[in-house]
């Protein structure tokens, strides 16, 4: 599939437009930025871990019936991924308080909730990504109930596999962020998974230890964030594969050079 023109550069991702109008190529930055583009850097071999990550759970997430952009991987970087409308907002699910929420609210840091919270935030850089209602949501047209409706049962099915897939390898889901597109399938409407989930999008605690194995490492400055990235990846079976490893210089990125931008 040829590469065409670039689309769309985020923080962490470059979509390219390709020779089908309906297919898009996804590139996998090794950007790091946090606090709303405040803090950021670059870290050598972020978006190879993160493709290969998202490419995984995508993937299981498919096979479970949910809808989603990932058509395959291409390489090391890149995918190929259906082109969505996305929908202007950031969906966070929640299962353990801790981050913005515990600032808030007043929350005791790690306090773990009865029931699944889900977020919503207006996907606004310049504004800071703010956090809205499903009032403001409908009130100002940036999705109808019945995408918001459908939305939160795919959150809330979400939700559950990723929590048993990551307690099967020792990891706890804090909380993690999802984004949606429009989309048509067979000539009808319909809203699916978009964007990506890995490290970068969730929060990954250690199960017995609660040691921090996602953004947060760099966040906080807790350390290198790929021996954690690489840990999550390695957890998941997608780095047994020597050619891969070889690929992504695992063994190399634990003293992985940091360019300050």
């Amino acid at each position: 599939m040829k590469k065409g023109k670039k689309l769309y550069e985020g923080k962490a991702k470059i979509i390219y437009a390709t020779n089908d109008k309906n297919l898009v190529i996804q590139y996998f930055k090794d950007d790091a930025t946090a606090f709303n583009n405040q803090k950021k850097t670059t870290i050598e071999g972020k978006g190879v871990l993160n493709n290969r990550i998202s490419e995984h759970i995508l993937s299981n997430l498919s096979q479970i019936g949910i809808k989603n952009h990932l058509v395959k991987r291409l390489n090391m970087r890149e995918q190929i991924i259906k082109l969505v409308e996305i929908i202007p907002i950031e969906f966070i699910v929640r299962n353990v308080a801790t981050g913005s929420i515990t600032k808030r609210l007043g929350i005791e840091d790690g306090t773990v909730l009865k029931e699944p919270l889900i977020e919503y935030c207006l996907k606004d850089d310049k504004l800071g990504d703010p956090l809205i209602s499903e009032e403001h949501i409908f009130a100002f047209d940036w999705a109808s109930k019945v995408e918001i409706d459908k939305i939160k049962k795919m959150v809330l099915r979400i939700n559950d596999f990723m929590i048993g897939m990551f307690r099967g390898v020792g990891i706890k889901l804090i909380d993690f962020k999802l984004e949606f597109g429009r989309t048509k399938i067979d000539g009808k409407n319909d809203v699916i998974l978009a964007d990506e989930i890995s490290p970068d999008t969730c929060r990954l605690w250690d199960s017995i230890t609660e040691k921090k194995l996602d953004k947060d490492r760099f966040r906080k400055d807790l350390g290198d964030l790929i021996p954690a990235y690489t840990e999550v990846a390695k957890r998941l079976g997608i780095l047994h594969e020597q050619s891969n490893v070889s690929a992504v210089n695992v063994t190399k990125l634990s003293s992985v050079k940091r360019k300050k931008k």
